[in-house]
């Protein structure tokens, strides 16, 4: 299979999306749009998180793009979200409840090209991103 050559641009941009615009959206079809902007050298700010499905096949269609398009050297991701282990039970059932409800959306994800995120350092409340 010929390999397709990614655009090469300088530097970088952010693309951040509503949870809004991916909630209603095929698997398929939210895994398309984040690589179709990662490819443009685009690092994504998704407002909400991937269910682990989507995940999945984020990850495996990006291995199965590294073997055939040009300087794509695979993805970095990274969610954060709320840490309510330590609230009282109150707390979790709202938080249970909203996610139910309105989805997954009080995370936020990362998705950039590895090319251009090194590393992303995680705790709790904070991400790093090491970008080149």
């Amino acid at each position: 299979m010929k390999k397709k050559s990614a655009t090469k641009l300088k530097g970088f941009s952010l693309h951040v999306i509503p949870y809004s615009e991916v909630q209603n959206l095929s698997i398929a079809e939210r895994v398309k749009k984040i690589l179709t902007l990662v490819l443009g050298n685009k690092i994504v700010i998704l407002h909400g998180r991937l269910r682990p499905e989507e995940e999945a096949r984020l990850i495996e269609d990006t291995m199965a793009l590294v073997d055939h398009v040009d300087n794509f050297k695979g993805i970095e991701l990274a969610v954060i979200e709320p840490d309510i282990k330590n609230e009282g039970v109150f707390v979790k059932m709202k938080y249970g409840l909203a996610k139910k409800l309105v989805g997954d959306n009080h995370a936020l994800t990362i998705i950039g090209p590895a090319s251009i995120i090194k590393e992303i350092k995680r705790d709790p409340k904070k991400l790093e991103l090491f970008i080149e």
